[in-house]
């Protein structure tokens, strides 16, 4: 094994609780001391882990960068993935789409007729609604999971949809005349396919620049559209 694979992977279990001092690292990761030290120099130049009077605290973005890099230098897939909490995955998504100004929803649950669904994290931008399911993969890509994965998405996003007046209050979009329901899918690292069925298939290191061809990309895929207004209307009909 690498020495730099070696200390990243060492470095993503001991502050999967926390912040971690960096002596404790060459013992964990089964190398001289002096060779950590040089590697966790490079590492910190690289900006992957943030350092005070010996104390490596790293964020929930750069623990994905560190396992994204570990996959690179081919460590096992499983183990990597072992190494990141769901919570995390969801938070990388959840704050890219912040930075880009869309209101986001978490663990948001709905019911149509005898279905009940969740979906992870749904990000709010007028005139677009994304319904993004975030798959923490343990053994890597395979079309058909894609495949299964991304049926099931279209059929909550299209619940959702359908059932958009119900929810208007809840997701806040009383003030909305329209609305474009997208579904996708989010992994780690890419896959075999970048769409199925025009529902994007998108790694956290593509996210960025998906959100940044959004707007003029969304009509060639996937959607749903609806008017979610139409709640308020009936509300006011009844309290007439």
């Amino acid at each position: 094994m690498s020495i730099e694979k070696a200390v990243l992977l060492s470095l993503l279990e001991l502050t999967q609780s926390g912040p971690v001092h960096r002596n404790a690292l060459a013992k964990h990761a089964k190398v001289p001391k002096e060779t950590a030290e040089q590697e966790l120099r490079k590492l910190s130049q690289s900006d992957f882990f943030d350092e005070h009077k010996g104390v490596i605290d790293v964020s929930p973005n750069q623990r994905v960068r560190m396992a994204i890099q570990t996959l690179k230098l081919a460590a096992d897939f499983e183990r990597v993935c072992q190494l990141l909490s769901w919570k995390e995955f969801e938070n990388i998504v959840a704050e890219a789409l912040e930075r880009n100004d869309y209101k986001v929803l978490r663990n948001f649950h709905l019911k149509r007729n005898s279905k009940r669904w969740e979906i992870d994290i749904i990000g709010l931008q007028k005139p677009l609604i994304l319904c993004i399911d975030c798959k923490h993969w343990k053994r890597g890509w395979r079309t058909s999971a894609i495949a299964k994965a991304v049926q099931a998405q279209i059929e909550r996003t299209k619940d959702f949809a359908e059932e958009l007046t119900n929810y208007s209050q809840k997701a806040g979009l009383e003030q909305w005349k329209e609305a474009t329901l997208i579904p996708i899918l989010m992994s780690l690292i890419p896959g075999p396919c970048k769409f199925l069925d025009d529902v994007p298939v998108v790694s956290v290191l593509q996210f960025q620049d998906f959100i940044n061809e959004l707007p003029a990309q969304a009509h060639l895929l996937k959607n749903f559209h609806q008017k979610p207004q139409k709640l308020d209307e009936n509300l006011q009909k009844f309290c007439q």
